[in-house]
């Protein structure tokens, strides 16, 4: 199973539908509040390249993006493998 990292923000609905996605598929996951640890969101956006709105989501190395981004990958049926990998 890949390491999954998702950085997140208190009351934020699209970080709370991509972690329930996650925990519907039973996988294991880092959460890095940008909130509550300001000093990381610099880090999450030079990962992201550029990218500054949350969730951000790493399956492994691979950035894979939001929110939307994770659920059209689940769509075309290429969420797990990524999982797997």
């Amino acid at each position: 199973m890949a390491d999954v990292i998702i950085y997140t923000k208190a009351y934020c609905p699209y970080c709370v539908r991509a972690k329930s996605l996650l925990d519907q598929k039973q996988v294991a996951y880092q959460e890095v509040k940008i909130d509550e640890q300001p000093e990381r969101r610099a880090e999450m956006i030079e990962k992201a390249n550029g990218r500054s709105t949350v969730p951000q989501i790493f399956i492994g190395t691979t950035h894979i993006g939001g929110c939307d981004d994770m659920f059209a990958l689940h769509a075309a049926d290429k969420l797990d493998s990524l999982l797997t990998a």
